[in-house]
């Protein structure tokens, strides 16, 4: 009878075992079927009072807020905080965005947030992430389309986009993503910073090549 129940137990215990696998596996595949954004990421919120509040947060990067799950949903905006991190556990580890004055639309500059991807002495290279219809890859690619760096770069006919900027000498400067403006942003080293693209294979419109490219940048100044 002892026997038995132990067989029973164990039984038992590889079905709930194998409930929670699904379920895990479940919520894997749904994440990795969202774009960054939507999703709740834990993390800390420093607002311009010098408030830090800490919890489970998610971006808006086209209205320039940030939310904060609790008993309720906060919503804050560029305006009233400093600066957030998420620690991105499906994209990309700890993730860094700061609230800075810039004239998105027009002349008039307002509180905005920018993703620092590298910052040295001199330069620090900044973007800001979007949502793109992208009708391409509708009949070429499954629902989601991986990048080693960076996550899913589509899904479902949509892709994720980035605008980058530098910050540069007190302003913040937005790239046109052509090469030739690239040397323009980083200026002074053209002949070290061709080699190094060259060498390792990189790409002047690519965020993991863009942020290597200032580092080294950052690098040659110091």
């Amino acid at each position: 009878m002892e026997a038995f129940t132990l067989k029973k137990m164990c039984i038992m215990k590889k079905a709930i075992f194998s409930i929670l696998f699904v379920i895990f596996a479940f919520y894997t595949v749904e994440a990795q079927n969202q774009f960054p954004s939507q999703i709740w990421h834990k993390g800390n919120i420093f607002l311009t009072d010098g408030q830090t509040i800490s919890g489970l947060l998610k971006y808006d990067l086209e209205n320039n807020v940030v939310q904060l799950q609790n008993e309720t949903i906060i919503t804050f905006t560029a305006s009233n905080v400093s600066n957030f991190e998420i620690f991105d556990e499906t994209y990309g580890g700890l993730r860094k965005f700061y609230s800075l004055p810039y004239a998105l639309n027009g002349d008039y500059e307002t509180p905005i947030f920018f993703e620092v991807l590298t910052q040295g002495d001199n330069i620090a290279l900044l973007c800001r992430e979007y949502i793109a219809t992208d009708n391409r890859g509708m009949n070429n690619w499954g629902p989601t389309t991986m990048n080693p760096f960076w996550g899913p770069t589509m899904v479902a006919g949509y892709r994720l986009a980035f605008n980058y900027y530098f910050f540069k000498n007190g302003g913040i400067e937005r790239y046109s993503l052509k090469k030739k403006d690239l040397f323009t942003m980083l200026p002074g080293h053209d002949e070290e910073i061709d080699l190094f693209m060259r060498k390792n294979r990189l790409e002047h419109d690519k965020r993991g090549d863009l942020l290597r490219i200032t580092a080294y940048y950052n690098d040659l100044q110091n």
